[in-house]
């Protein structure tokens, strides 16, 4: 077991049950349904990365530069894709305009879909 990976994405996973609960009990008369489900997309992406994390935790086979590129990729990721969601998705409520940053939503989301790739590499790779 990777204890980096793991851990990331135990805090990964616990952040985005804080934030689910927070958009749906803490945003629903501050912004609109749209931006609330907005703001969904973040937590469920988060979720997803959070449970990726902890299942390539258990896989044996990576070694410590494979660890390293596989969580700052998706620490960055989720920072990048679903921090910007968030901003964006209660950008009314801030005098911060996130629309500024909005092109880093897609970088993120490339990272992400690095991620999964290379972990898809590796599994390969050790499989031949």
């Amino acid at each position: 077991m990777h204890k980096k990976l793991l851990g990331l994405g135990l805090i990964l996973g616990g952040i985005s049950i804080v934030l689910g609960a927070f958009a749906s009990h803490g945003l629903e008369n501050l912004i609109s349904k749209d931006a609330i489900e907005t703001f969904e997309t973040g937590v469920r992406y988060q979720m997803y990365q959070a449970l990726f994390l902890i299942g390539v935790s258990f896989y044996k086979s990576l070694v410590s530069q494979q660890i390293r590129l596989i969580f700052w990729l998706n620490l960055i990721g989720i920072i990048c894709f679903s921090g910007s969601i968030y901003g964006l998705a209660t950008n009314e409520l801030s005098s911060f305009d996130f629309k500024t940053i909005a092109l880093v939503t897609p970088l993120g989301g490339l990272m992400l879909i690095m991620v999964w790739f290379y972990c898809a590499y590796l599994v390969y790779k050790k499989s031949k």
